[in-house]
């Protein structure tokens, strides 16, 4: 079992890249949930038992998820065989527009422009969600620190540059702040969770919308850019007085310290799971299956939460078109079993329902 590592210790890229795409290995296994087995409608593999591969390509954000639940599906369904290449979700839409993938994954649902570009058309699945957090590296700093949405604006903006701001300090009296630099670490790549972090940002900040904006990438008025919530995630790690925006997973497994930031009724929120979850409940998803929950309401909301999508085509020829549907309707079913343990959010049983729906409108020829 590949062992945590602590936010004080430098460590590689490389290995970092290992321990992500190794986690569907060395996780322990759960409970199918009671609602769906492998052997009920929906979830059957592929007619004739003929080995199909399907591949994939896009966010980082969930692709620890992703991972393990195709590792998990293939060992109950040995004769399909999935990948899925980590590369952000900007390069994911652009192979799944090319079709040179079966299918495409993104934090940031497709736009009317980007479907309109897809012959075969474009199914969106919202497949889990997941919350953003501010990770950040101090040493001597053993308390999760608070950050008012001021602060936080002020520091990604390069206006607070240094750990011991009377900003920061003022919120956190009974902490003492190293006089260290801060480096803003940012994606260097095409990123959904750049987006989703950018239009939270636009949300709570006029000056933020006007000098930065919203978007898969933007340009950033400070700090030092790495690719992928991998990328991102090392960074951090190897860089004293370092902060950046990545997925909770990706700081849980790694031990990374994490802001407790200020939501929009002004309490500030730990982000856990218990938060995220209370974020989504408030959440309905329209019929199209797109939302984004720039700023969220409710008392005990988690401000940075987000579904991700896997991009699926209108059609599929009849073995990968079974195969596909086959592995996300587990991954709908007895996959969310896994989201809590890597640090993602199961879906409402409402939600789950609506997916499976359009799931099954997806043609199969």
């Amino acid at each position: 079992m590949i062992a945590l590592i602590s936010h004080k210790r430098k460590v590689l890229l490389a290995p970092l890249v290992a321990f992500t795409l190794g986690l569907a290995a060395c996780a322990p296994q759960q409970q199918a949930p009671p609602t769906t087995t492998p052997g009920e409608q929906g979830t059957q593999p592929p007619a004739g038992g003929q080995a199909v591969s399907l591949t994939g390509a896009g966010a980082t954000f969930p692709a620890p998820l992703y991972q393990r639940w195709f590792a998990e599906y293939n060992k109950q369904n040995p004769n399909v065989q999935v990948s899925y290449q980590s590369v952000g979700s900007g390069a994911g839409v652009e192979q799944f527009t090319q079709q040179t993938v079966d299918f495409g994954a993104s934090d940031v649902a497709m736009t009317d422009e980007e479907i309109a570009k897809v012959d075969r058309g474009v199914v969106l699945l919202p497949m889990t969600a997941g919350s953003i957090v501010l990770g950040y590296n101090l040493p001597d700093v053993d308390q999760s620190l608070k950050f008012s949405r001021q602060v936080y604006t002020d520091i990604f903006l390069g206006k607070i540059k240094n750990w011991n701001d009377p900003a920061i300090a003022k919120l956190n009296p009974d902490v003492k702040l190293p006089d260290t630099p801060i480096t803003v670490v940012y994606r260097s790549d095409g990123s959904g969770t750049t987006g989703v972090f950018t239009k939270h940002m636009s949300a709570i900040s006029p000056e933020w919308q006007q000098k930065v904006g919203e978007g898969k990438t933007v340009s950033w008025p400070t700090g030092i850019g790495a690719k992928g919530n991998e990328g991102v995630t090392a960074q951090i790690l190897q860089t004293q007085g370092a902060i950046g925006y990545i997925e909770y997973g990706y700081a849980k497994l790694q031990n990374i310290s994490m802001a407790t930031i200020e939501n929009k009724s002004g309490k500030f929120v730990e982000p856990n799971v218990e938060s995220f979850e209370t974020t989504l409940d408030a959440v309905t998803l329209p019929e199209n299956l797109r939302e984004f929950i720039a700023d969220p309401e409710g008392e005990n909301s988690y401000p940075i939460v987000s579904y991700s999508w896997i991009l699926a085509y209108g059609n599929y020829p009849a073995n990968k078109g079974e195969a596909f549907k086959s592995v996300m309707n587990w991954a709908l079913t007895e996959g969310q079993n896994f989201a809590p343990e890597l640090g993602y959010i199961p879906l409402p049983a409402s939600v789950v329902e609506k997916v499976q729906a359009k799931l099954d409108t997806i043609e199969v020829k």
